[in-house]
């Protein structure tokens, strides 16, 4: 949450040409490329990791703030980066905050300042809760569940997760958890649940199933109960008691209302009358529940969705054809907004690039 400002999504002008980052962007807005896959962000740290993914800022004591960044390697290989600017907005430091996992993809901000990075790593894949600062190790959460974990968001008006999931026939999950204490939950236990939706037509309510074996022991746990599939759950967010995510294979992104339990459809590429977003992919909150949609593919866009229901051009990268873009994050001012094309230019994991958007976003 933004208060005090408003999305100025609404009134931004057409896409300029590219500048000499290769970034297309509306006019009064600059770029800045922050780190490279397999180079110190700054003297000293450690490199910047390969193929990053989704990712969200963190304010600091010091006025500065810290960018997470996960990483989508396999094999043990990923994990999680964390990227610290001073209060001026220089690059100060680069650490790991979680290693020896796979796949992680995106994940989850939670208000009280921790980070859960999922893992994409098929039927296995866990969450882990990490500290952006680095100064507690990484913890894994597998009362979340262990399935091919996409990302996650905490509700606080009804003080539930709720979470997707990567696969063509994933479930849309919630987890209510055993106690919370001055707003934090205990995460080491509760209610593991999946979403079955009623019909399909607008107003869908939602009945929740618990899920027998969060562990997959028995089973991958979209099959244990009669759940509704979800073509390829990616981002969500969550604004006013409403939960937000995409589903990649049919370009949609839905609207789920906490109190009445109804699913709806929010943007369909097939029925937008504005239908330039697809590959949907990580999401970012702007002030007032706007949406910023990262593309896989497709055009290499951000794309704005505003309340009114209006399709807005961000961001667009040239020359970046083989690589998706991940991570869509605001800085604390809400002027600035991190990303990363997760190949580069070179459609490899090694040639990952995180860029710096700043302009006015908000007013």
């Amino acid at each position: 949450m933004m208060p005090m400002r408003t999305s100025n999504l609404l009134n931004l002008g057409p896409l300029q040409v590219m500048d000499a980052n290769g970034v297309r962007l509306p006019a009064g807005f600059t770029s800045r490329i922050v780190a490279r896959t397999g180079e110190a962000p700054v003297a000293g740290s450690a490199l910047w990791h390969g193929a990053p993914d989704g990712g969200a800022c963190y304010p600091t004591p010091d006025g500065g703030w810290i960018y997470v960044s996960n990483s989508e390697l396999s094999g043990g290989a990923g994990g999680v980066g964390a990227l610290r600017f001073d209060a001026s907005g220089a690059v100060v430091g680069y650490q790991r905050i979680c290693t020896g996992t796979s796949r992680n993809c995106a994940g989850g901000k939670m208000p009280w300042g921790r980070w859960l990075t999922c893992e994409e790593s098929g039927e296995g894949g866990q969450v882990w809760d990490c500290d952006p600062t680095g100064a507690q190790a990484a913890v894994a959460r597998p009362a979340l569940g262990r399935f091919n974990h996409e990302a996650c968001i905490w509700e606080p008006t009804e003080g539930k997760m709720y979470l997707t999931e990567d696969q063509p026939d994933g479930g849309f999950y919630r987890f209510t958890p055993t106690t919370i204490t001055n707003g934090v939950p205990s995460l080491g236990s509760g209610v593991l649940e999946v979403a079955q939706r009623q019909g399909a037509g607008p107003g869908g309510a939602v009945t929740w199933l618990v899920v027998p074996d969060p562990s997959g022991a028995m089973g991958p746990l979209r099959t244990q109960v009669a759940c509704t599939p979800f073509d390829g759950g990616e981002g969500i967010v969550t604004h006013g008691g409403t939960v937000y995510f995409s589903t990649k294979g049919d370009n949609r992104i839905w609207e789920y209302d906490v109190a009445s339990r109804a699913l709806n459809v929010f943007y369909d590429q097939a029925t937008s009358a504005m239908p330039f977003l697809s590959g949907v992919d990580n999401i970012e909150l702007a002030a007032g529940g706007d949406l910023l949609v990262a593309e896989d593919g497709a055009d290499l866009e951000i794309i704005g969705l505003t309340q009114s229901g209006q399709v807005v051009r961000v961001v667009q990268l040239i020359g970046h054809g083989s690589s998706e873009i991940a991570g869509p994050a605001f800085d604390p001012s809400g002027t600035r907004l991190y990303f990363s094309s997760q190949r580069g230019t070179t459609g490899a994991s090694s040639g990952g690039i995180t860029f710096e958007v700043t302009g006015p976003f908000h007013v």
